[in-house]
């Protein structure tokens, strides 16, 4: 194993480190106290509990075109921070950040279901990858500002729907500094082709609360391929409810009995409900049929149908309820 020689001195002594650590630390909380910083965390907090963006002035004007309020913004917070890291690049930025092959993205401010983030897209690290073969919809509004760089996309609608097939409608676009736009997650999407050297992309994005789904369709005859719970919380409880059916913890049961008759995501409840028919099956047939027979529940016609298809495949469950 190679060890550079500044890793090597830093075992010794991480003064330089800690005093890295600690100027950026004092930097980012400067920020946040100031006109500009406050203003922002504001204004992300109401904009997560529902406020439109053009009544928040400070956010209007990062996605008003022309307006070079959004390039000052990425200019102030990254050259703050860049200086440091010049000097001594044993520091790590305190804010949450994302770095893959292709893009790396920071995130500026956040509250709850919305986020404004800063993303740079690598123009060679996207030629490497693949051509897409699907396209995904995530139910939300997203603001993208292009404050450098020049790229090459599509447009994806989705125009109509079928069961489990969509018709996509694709078309061409272009974007360049000074580009504003808007898309309902739900409808549209947005798949980037090709970037001339690095594209920077300022984005503000909010999702619903709960109950979203996130469909991802091919791009060749529309065909459904996944489907999830847009909501981070609960994709957490669906993963960790899938968990405990692969675990066989019986135990668990009632719990997701009782997740699958509450009023949350129909992507989580399905989920639920499905593992605990698998783990106990009376206490899940018990709770698949009050849901089957709720005439106002969303899930009441698809837990009908499985109700119905569970009885005539083992008539013994009809006993059951």
């Amino acid at each position: 194993m190679i060890i550079r020689s500044e890793l090597q001195a830093l075992r010794v002594d991480d003064r330089p480190q800690r005093q890295a650590q600690a100027d950026l630390t004092r930097i980012m909380a400067g920020w946040r106290a100031s006109p500009l910083g406050s203003g922002l965390e504001r204004s992300i907090q109401a904009y997560a509990q529902g406020e439109q963006l053009e009544h928040l002035p400070p956010f209007a004007r990062l996605f008003a075109p022309g307006d070079p309020a959004a390039r000052r913004l990425a200019d102030e917070l990254i050259g703050k921070f860049a200086g440091v890291l010049r000097a001594d690049p044993w520091g790590q930025v305190p804010v949450p950040c994302k770095l893959d092959d292709t893009a790396a993205t920071i995130v500026l401010a956040a509250a709850g279901n919305a986020a404004l983030v800063l993303q740079a897209i690598d123009g060679s690290g996207l030629r490497s990858r693949p051509a897409a073969l699907t396209v995904s919809f995530s139910p939300g509004e997203t603001h993208d500002h292009i404050l450098s760089g020049t790229a090459t996309a599509r447009r994806i609608e989705l125009a109509a729907e079928d069961e489990n097939r969509a018709e996509l409608v694709s078309t061409p676009c272009e974007f360049g500094v000074g580009s504003v736009a808007r898309r309902d997650g739900s409808r549209q999407a947005l798949l980037i082709e090709t970037v001339s050297s690095t594209l920077i992309i300022l984005r503000l994005q909010r999702r619903p609360a709960s109950g979203s789904v996130t469909r991802e369709f091919n791009l060749a005859g529309g065909l459904l391929a996944h489907q999830a719970t847009a909501n981070p919380r609960e994709s957490r409880f669906e993963l960790a409810a899938a968990l405990l059916g692969r675990m066989g913890r019986s135990d668990a049961a009632p719990l997701l009995a009782a997740m699958a008759e509450e009023r949350g995501g129909q992507s989580l409840r399905w989920q639920a409900l499905k593992e605990s028919i698998s783990l106990d099956t009376a206490e899940g047939f018990a709770a698949l049929t009050r849901i089957a027979s709720c005439a106002s529940d969303e899930l009441g016609a698809p837990a009908a149908a499985l109700h119905a298809q569970l009885v005539a495949t083992y008539p013994e469950l009809a006993e059951l309820g």
